[in-house]
């Protein structure tokens, strides 16, 4: 089975592709989507619609997951991450992917063993648990631990 694990976000949005087989997990490929932050709006969020169905047309994942969303101290932000995450919803949505959502502090557990990790931890555990794997970038790595943690939390099947 392979799962692909998002972190939606405006400017960056990751990905991560893994292989599930039984109790064991590999890596399959990660990235980034990038957006021009002078773009407008609706060209910003067709830009990542596009570039994740690329992903998916390319990797044919069976499943996707992403966090939850989570409210900023600043609404704009909070309006930016989701308009993001609809985006990223609707390309899995229109690939016929199911999509499992998870708490950020779970899929930090899951990963790093505490709710509370810094992102380098969690960077840091993804290079453990998928040995030799070269992350794109941050939120690639955020985008693995997703997908390690729905491995792990999701239901089989």
């Amino acid at each position: 089975m392979l799962i692909l694990g998002l972190d939606p976000s405006l400017s960056s949005t990751g990905w991560g592709v893994i292989r599930v087989e039984g109790a064991r997990l590999s890596h399959v490929a990660n990235g980034q989507i990038k957006t021009d932050p002078a773009a407008p709006m609706a060209e910003r969020l067709a830009a990542l619609q596009a570039g994740l169905a690329e992903v998916i047309a390319a990797h044919r994942p069976d499943r996707a997951a992403a966090e939850e969303i989570f409210v900023n101290k600043n609404p704009q932000s909070t309006l930016k991450l989701a308009q993001a995450r609809g985006s990223v919803l609707a390309a899995c949505g229109a690939a016929g992917l199911t999509v499992n959502e998870h708490a950020a502090r779970l899929v930090k557990k899951a990963v790093t063993g505490t709710g509370a990790a810094e992102k380098a931890q969690v960077a840091a555990m993804v290079k453990v648990l998928l040995p030799g794997v070269q992350i794109a970038g941050s939120d690639a790595a955020d985008a693995l631990a997703v997908a390690i943690a729905d491995a792990h939390l999701a239901p089989r099947g």
